[in-house]
């Protein structure tokens, strides 16, 4: 008997590695990526295995959420 998959007809947002992040943040080092995780300040990330992943929709909001606006009078 085959097995069905739970994620049959589900298409996965793809994920992106630190090095993907790092190039569409305008090249930031991947170091800069590291010392974020570890400090709780940069985008929210997942783990698979040994490997960190981000899901570009938590990298985008991240970016939203660094917005701020300056200069009002």
């Amino acid at each position: 008997m085959m097995r069905r998959s739970m994620a049959e007809g589900i298409k996965p947002e793809p994920l992106a590695t630190p090095a993907e992040v790092a190039k569409m943040l305008g090249d930031i080092p991947e170091h800069t990526l590291a010392q974020w995780r570890s400090k709780g300040t940069g985008p929210e990330y997942i783990k698979v295995g040994r490997h960190v992943r981000y899901r570009w929709a938590a990298v985008n909001t991240w970016l939203d959420q660094q917005s701020s606006v300056t200069g009002v009078t």
